[in-house]
């Protein structure tokens, strides 16, 4: 296989860096990045993970002029940049369109079973699972496709389930302008699954609750709606 262009690594320094599609976010809510995060335009990032995943692949002691491999860290680059790890750009920030309440609606609106796909920080294995998303409008309402696609710029990072959660929901606090929020995930790791105690039956969950969605009456209801009435 012919050797990829040889370039230096990333320096990572440990440096929280504020990105600028999650500047509306809490500090302690920011995914940590590099203060070079993005420096490097998506097309040489994607010559730079090949490199490395080929100095990988080879130290495992795989056979990359082997037709399955040959192409596999490119294959790798590609999905992790264009794909797996899109959310970490801002410029994949999804664009949110928000209406006027004209119909007076007054309760809750739930989304359930949005369907995520995320990546463990810790073993960059899959996390996979299902949101719950619901909120009581105070003048404003969103397009219902905004909030799968909110979901999703948040899951395609590294992450851990807690941090993943709270982002969710105080991105929707602040796009919708209310603090009348909540959102639930339920989800399987496969670095719990597929490795280490290797428990495939356990599921993780956690929630965020904000404004009136913190009283008993209004958790009680969401769960109702969530159980499927």
């Amino acid at each position: 296989m012919q050797k990829l262009p040889t370039t230096p690594p990333v320096q990572v320094n440990g440096t929280p860096r504020e990105d600028t599609g999650t500047a509306s976010l809490p500090e302690h809510l920011q995914t940590p990045l590099c203060e070079d995060a993005f420096d490097l335009s998506d097309a040489e990032k994607k010559v730079r993970i090949a490199f490395y995943f080929q100095r990988i692949m080879e130290t495992l002691g795989l056979d990359l002029n082997d037709d399955s491999l040959r192409d596999t860290p490119a294959r790798v680059a590609r999905m992790y940049v264009e794909e797996s790890f899109s959310g970490l750009d801002p410029k994949n920030k999804p664009q949110v369109s928000l209406f006027e309440n004209t119909y007076r609606y007054g309760q809750m609106l739930v989304e359930k079973n949005i369907l995520f796909y995320s990546n463990c920080e810790h073993h960059f294995v899959p996390i996979f699972g299902k949101a719950h998303v619901a909120y009581i409008s105070s003048g404003k309402v969103i397009g219902l496709s905004k909030l799968n696609r909110i979901v999703r710029y948040y899951a395609q990072r590294p992450q851990v389930q807690e941090r993943m959660t709270c982002q969710i929901g105080a991105e929707l606090q602040n796009v919708l302008g209310t603090r009348d929020v909540a959102v639930i995930l339920d989800a399987k790791h496969l670095c719990v699954a597929s490795r280490g105690v290797q428990d495939d039956c356990s599921e993780t969950l956690t929630s965020f609750y904000g404004g009136c969605f913190e009283s008993p009456e209004k958790m009680a209801e969401l769960q109702f709606y969530l159980r499927g009435c």
